[in-house]
This record gives C-alpha cells, sequence and structure tokens, in this order.
C-alpha cells in the first residue's frame, strides 16, 4: 500500500517541451511577413463576420462586390486593432484573441438580428440588465445561451493553453520603434475615417441604423456606435446663435389661449408594435382587426408618423414624443434614456405643461427599471410613474409573455382622478402587441384569420400578432369610451412606436417605408379635423398647438418654424443647448430640474396580521400587488401574494416585536413604493384567533385580531396560491 501512495505522489519528470518544428517554422514566417498576414487575416475576419451578421454567405459576396472600399475600410480597423500584437512578445495569442473577440461581435450581432430589426450597438451593452431583468422575450433561448457559454469557456481554455505553452516572438524587439508604428497606424484611422466619410465610402449618421450596418458593414456600425456618443457640437453653436432662434420664437410664438379653469386633459399613448395591417400590402384578414383605430383615424386629425426606430427601441421613439427632440443628432444606436439622461434632466411636454398648472403621470404594463424609464421620467419632471410592479396584473397574452392592456384603462381613469382639481397630462405605454411572434400555431379559434404571408409559419406569426393587436384595438375603443362618459375636456393622442420584428421592407409597406406607422387622435369638444403627416418630434407640437398650448422651448419652436428651411439646423443648437450646451435657451439656469417622482398612485398599507396555520403568517392591508414583498426589519423575506389585501409569509422570518413594511419592488431590488412600518404582536399561546376579512379598514395595528371574523373567500385564495397549477 504504502508503494503506491509513494508512486502516486512521487515527483514526475518534466514533459519534453521541445518546440514542434513545423509550427515554429510556421510562426517564423508569419512573423516574417506579419504586415501581409493582417492584412488577410483582417479582410479574412470581416468576410466571416459579414456572413455571421447576414446569416448568409450570398449576401456577404454582395456585400463585398458592391460596397468594396466600405468592406476594406472595415478590415483596415480590424487590421490596426491587431497591430498591438507588435508590443508584446506573444505574438500569436494577441492575433487569437483579437480575432476571437471580433468573431465574437458579429456573433452577437447575428443573434439579435435574427430576433429583432435593429442591429448591435455599444448602447445595448447599457440594456444588459434590462435584458436580462425581461424574461418575456428571449434574444437566447436556453440551448443557445448553453452553446454560446461552452463555446466562449472553450475559447478562453485555449487561450489560456496559448499563454502558457504557445509561442513566443523570438526575433528583435524594437523598445521605441515598434510603440510608435502602432501608434502611427492607430493615428491614421481617424483621418482614413475621415476621408472614408467625405467620399461618401461610409456616412458619418444612420437615418436608418440597419440600413447603415448593411452598406458601410458591422465592423465600422459597432466601432462608431462605441465613438460616436452623445451630440457633436454644432459649427454654429453660440450663445448669439440660440438668442437670435429664440428671438424668432418670440416674435412668431402664439400665446397659450386655454382658460386656467378649463384646460382639457391630454393623454398621449404609446400603441407598442401597432401598426394598421392595412398598410401591409401581401395580408389579408378575414376582417378589419383594427375598427376602433380605423374610425378615430378616418374623424378624427391623424395621419402617419415617422419614428426613428424599426422592430426595436420603443424608448428613442419615446423620448423624441415627449421632449420634442430628434434622434438624427446623437451617435450611432444611441439611446438617449441609458446616456445623457442618467445625469442631466431634460425639459419635455411634462415639464412645460406643469409650467401652466398640470400635473402629468405615466402609466406602464411593464418594469419601472426597464430602459431606466423611473430616472428617465424623473429627469423629465414627470409626477407619478404606475409601473407594472404597482398594478395588480392577473391577464397575459396567450403565451403568458405580456400583460393584457385592459388594465390600463382603470389605470389611466386613476390617474386622472388622482388630481381633481388640476387637469392631467397622462402618458399610457401598452405592450400587448410586443413580439416574440410564435410560428406555431397558438390561437387555436383566431377571432381574425390571416393569409398572404410567404409560408405557414409567418402566416402563424402574423395571425398571432394580428389577434393581439385586435384586443389592443378592443382596449382603444373600451378606453375612449370610459372618457367620453366623463365631464371633462380631453384630448386623446395614440400612435405606433415602430413596426412589428416581422422582417418587412419597404417595398412591403403602403406608404413605401418601414419607418412610418400612424397615429390618431380623439377629442369631445369639437376640435376641428386637420391631418398631417409628422415626424415623432414634431407630434405634440402639433397636437399642443391644436389644442392652444403655446409652451416650451423645443414645442414652441416647433410651432413656430417647422416650415422654415433653418427648422433642423435650429433644433440641433437648442437640443445641444439644452443637454450638452451652456443653457442659454434658461440664460444658464437648471429651468427645469428633476421631479421628485412617485411611483403608483395608491397608497400601500399594513393592517392587520393573522396566523393561518402553524407555519405561516398572513399580513392583510391595501394595495398589495404580485411584487409586493415583506421586510421584517428591513430584511425582505419571501413572501407570497394572495390577493391586493392578503400577503403570506412565514412564521419562522418574524417575531414578537419585529417591524414588517410592505414594499413594492422592481428590478434589481430597487423599492418603489413602501407602507408605513407595522409592529407584529405574536398572539399568545392561549389565545384562539379568527381569520379577519380581507378589506378591515378600522382594525387597530396590532398583530391579533379580536373580533371573529370568518372570510371563507381568503382561505380559497391561499389554497389557490399554494397549488402551481392555480400560478
Amino acid at each position: 500500500m504504502m508503494d503506491r501512495f509513494k508512486k502516486l505522489f512521487s515527483k514526475k519528470p518534466k514533459a519534453d517541451r521541445t518546440p514542434n518544428p513545423k509550427l515554429e517554422r510556421t510562426v517564423a514566417f508569419l512573423n516574417k511577413y506579419s504586415l501581409i498576414f493582417h492584412a488577410l487575416l483582417a479582410c479574412f475576419l470581416c468576410f466571416v463576420i459579414e456572413c455571421i451578421s447576414r446569416r448568409n454567405i450570398i449576401s456577404a459576396f454582395t456585400f463585398v462586390g458592391g460596397h468594396t472600399w466600405a468592406y476594406l475600410y472595415n478590415s483596415f480597423i480590424i487590421f490596426t486593432s491587431l497591430s498591438i500584437a507588435y508590443l508584446v512578445r506573444r505574438r500569436a495569442l494577441i492575433r487569437l484573441l483579437v480575432s476571437g473577440f471580433w468573431i465574437f461581435l458579429g456573433t452577437v450581432n447575428g443573434c439579435i438580428l435574427s430576433k429583432r430589426v435593429t442591429p448591435f450597438g455599444f448602447t445595448d451593452l447599457k440594456c444588459l440588465s434590462d435584458l436580462f431583468a425581461m424574461q418575456n422575450t428571449n434574444y437566447f433561448t436556453a440551448t443557445e445561451a448553453t452553446i454560446v457559454v461552452l463555446v466562449v469557456g472553450s475559447f478562453i481554455a485555449f487561450c489560456i493553453w496559448m499563454f502558457v505553452k504557445g509561442p513566443k516572438y523570438k526575433g528583435a524587439t524594437h523598445k521605441y520603434l515598434s510603440p510608435l508604428f502602432v501608434a502611427a497606424i492607430c493615428l491614421l484611422l481617424p483621418l482614413t475615417t475621415k476621408a472614408a466619410q467625405s467620399t461618401n465610402v461610409v456616412a458619418s449618421y444612420f437615418s436608418n441604423i440597419a440600413q447603415g450596418y448593411e452598406n458601410y458593414g458591422f465592423v465600422y456600425g459597432f466601432s462608431s456606435s462605441v465613438v460616436d456618443r452623445g451630440m457633436s457640437k454644432p459649427d454654429n453653436y453660440s450663445e448669439e446663435t440660440v438668442a437670435d432662434i429664440e428671438q424668432t420664437v418670440a416674435e412668431n410664438k402664439k400665446e397659450t389661449s386655454v382658460a386656467s379653469d378649463d384646460k382639457p386633459n391630454l393623454i398621449v399613448i404609446l400603441l407598442e408594435s401597432f401598426i394598421d395591417p392595412s398598410e401591409v400590402k401581401f395580408l389579408n384578414c378575414s376582417e378589419d382587426p383594427v375598427p376602433n383605430f380605423r374610425n378615430l383615424y378616418e374623424n378624427y386629425s391623424s395621419g402617419h408618423l415617422t419614428v426613428p426606430v424599426v422592430g426595436a427601441g420603443t424608448a428613442n421613439t419615446e423620448f423624441e414624443v415627449l421632449t420634442g427632440m430628434s434622434l438624427q443628432y446623437f451617435g450611432t444606436g444611441e439611446y438617449p434614456y441609458k446616456t445623457t439622461l442618467k445625469q442631466t434632466d431634460c425639459e419635455s411636454i411634462a415639464s412645460d405643461l406643469d409650467a401652466i398648472g398640470y400635473s402629468s403621470h405615466v402609466v406602464h404594463n411593464n418594469g419601472g427599471n426597464f430602459y431606466s424609464r423611473a430616472n428617465a421620467f424623473s429627469m423629465m419632471g414627470f409626477d407619478t410613474f404606475t409601473s407594472k410592479e404597482c398594478m395588480n396584473i392577473q391577464e397575459y397574452t396567450p403565451l403568458g409573455d405580456w400583460p393584457t392592456d385592459n388594465i390600463l384603462i382603470n389605470e389611466t381613469i386613476k390617474a386622472l382622478d388622482s388630481t381633481p382639481d388640476q387637469s392631467d397630462l397622462v402618458y399610457t405605454i401598452t405592450v400587448q402587441g410586443h413580439g416574440d411572434y410564435p410560428a406555431e400555431k397558438i390561437i387555436e379559434n383566431p377571432e381574425i384569420t390571416v393569409t398572404g404571408a410567404k409560408d405557414e409559419a409567418s402566416n402563424n406569426q402574423w395571425e398571432y400578432y394580428v389577434n393581439e393587436i385586435h384586443e389592443v384595438d378592443k382596449f382603444i375603443g373600451n378606453l375612449i369610451d370610459k372618457l367620453s362618459q366623463r365631464d371633462e375636456k380631453t384630448m386623446v393622442v395614440m400612435f405606433g412606436d415602430h413596426l412589428p420584428t416581422m422582417g418587412l421592407t419597404d417595398d412591403d409597406m403602403v406608404a413605401g417605408d418601414i419607418f412610418k406607422t400612424k397615429y390618431i387622435t380623439w377629442n369631445n369638444f369639437g376640435l376641428e379635423k386637420r391631418d398631417a403627416d409628422l415626424t415623432s418630434y414634431e407630434l405634440l407640437a402639433d397636437v399642443t398647438d391644436q389644442i392652444g398650448i403655446h409652451e416650451g422651448t423645443i414645442f414652441s419652436y416647433t410651432q413656430t418654424a417647422k416650415d422654415s428651411d433653418t427648422y433642423l439646423s435650429g433644433l440641433e443648437n437648442l437640443q445641444y443647448d439644452l443637454l450638452y450646451g451652456d443653457r442659454y435657451a434658461y440664460q444658464g439656469e437648471d429651468k427645469y430640474p428633476a421631479s421628485d417622482l412617485i411611483m403608483g398612485i395608491d397608497d400601500v398599507s399594513i393592517s392587520n396580521t393573522w396566523k393561518s396555520d402553524d407555519s405561516h403568517l398572513c399580513v392583510y392591508g391595501s394595495n398589495f400587488t404580485p411584487w409586493t414583498k415583506i421586510y421584517v426589519n428591513g430584511t425582505k423575506v419571501s413572501t407570497s401574494f394572495v390577493s391586493s389585501s392578503v400577503l403570506r409569509i412565514s412564521l419562522d422570518d418574524v417575531s414578537d416585536g419585529d417591524t414588517l413594511v410592505a414594499n413594492i419592488v422592481g428590478s434589481s431590488s430597487t423599492i418603489f413604493r413602501s407602507s408605513e412600518p407595522y409592529v407584529y404582536h405574536a398572539p399568545e399561546a392561549e389565545t384562539e384567533t379568527e381569520e379577519p376579512t380581507e378589506t378591515t379598514n378600522d382594525v387597530p395595528k396590532t398583530g391579533v385580531v379580536n373580533e371573529p371574523v370568518i372570510n371563507d373567500s381568503v382561505s380559497d385564495l391561499i389554497e389557490q396560491s399554494n397549488d402551481p397549477a392555480a400560478q
């Protein structure tokens, strides 16, 4: 036995590490002609990336043949990154890492383009937390995610092996010449970029980011999204330029004509991925899926709306609508919510209407932190934000991935009712039309049947989508019906934020443009129908102009200068001034500071508790939602949602004298709203307690309910909450 252990732990001779002669000769050859090798490798990598991104080798060859100089420029960007190999001896490892980096980015882009129209940009990295929080849409299936982890893990392992045992450059190193050479190549890149842009080999701005990547290549497109962020200072930006713009506005601006006691409510509704199906040439529906939308389109001010995104990027259309600013002046693929609005307050329709006495609310049946909306709406001056966490959502789409929009009717009305002495701006964001759209048949007996798509799978996708927006159309009709019953002047504007992710092209659309959706309006005070095709950043300037409201820096400018030749130049200067410049338009002041945004409308409260069995405690109160969690002495404990007035926790998590707080919790454990603290007192062992009713309003805040009131419905709800089939 001892001999076996000696053999097991005895020092083994080192393995023969004599270099492989063939490998050594190959490495020496590549090092000798490294510049040529780097150039060929860069061209090869660029071609492979385009094959992956376009998911079609023929399309990649078409890009190389039709945009040869753009292809070579993309290859030069990769060549530049490969040049850092000259700074170290482990050149083979550096080449491997750089090649792997670019292939990885191209693969991510290809995967994303298989799920949406907008390609992968640097700002998407800022949305990773949103992507992981959003479990509704799978950009990667579990199988794809596993493959990615395995491939990346294998690549890292191989790189470690290369670091330990891989070949090293054995030639003479040049302490100063090599860094100078690398620096020269890096300095040559911006000069080459300027030359490529000035000769139209590539464009400095993509009005259509998807088309930009397709025409100018992924490597350039992604690189642009890294270095070209925010807004560049306009050439003619100065205090005098802004003063001239402001003077022109003042000379042409109308005065707000609505009476202080007769201002209409303004309800703005974003219809997620909503289009009029009749706008798609090949689509045939068994009946009109959107009769309510069509009725409003034909009888009230309406038109086409040019939006900045296709298939995804709701927040950017939203930004344009709410601020009146244009995304065309920002960097490639940028989301201002995730960049400048992280630290800069921003004038919006909310802050402009606040100046004349409006209160402002947002209602959205998705997460409050998605797209950093809670922060963005604060920066834009909104008063309240009712996100899904503040709603008792029970109904979901057939796939179970998105809430239906019916709940938004009462939540919108609730926002209006929350300020009885003020006129209201309510911005409501729907979600039911959101993808993914399944290729298999999901709805057994659809109200609307669809034909005309290229194959059965596509027809299934369109049928699912059309039936979901048919439900959204019912929401539109029901909301207008509710509003028409109210004795308040009200203006409603609804718009589609972008086309659905269905691979539509300009040729597929009646409007001939995949960046065009539609908007509709409704009012109950007799406004004349005034149709106009608008951009999303012009929409609310046009709507408020119809109402007789002429407020705000950007909106007033659009109302007075939209038809002038200098409109876009002035808009660019004003945007830069307010977000990045010296705020000459505000005389250098912070005129519209961020608001103290309140999440939700209803207060959350704990009224009493009841020991439901030997191991669980029911917490009774009001306005609980599935996202309400009990915190005991500041620590979150496992909480089951039973109903809007009952939560359940384990008795093991609470002791006599502990402080309980009911918190509505968003992603990343963000606490959106809290109840007043409640001190728990455990019942004495001999005391018999009865189950309270769900809605006990006058019970004192003690741990024991002395009045024995039995409510069987609560027991039924508790049993359902334990039943996986009921959840």
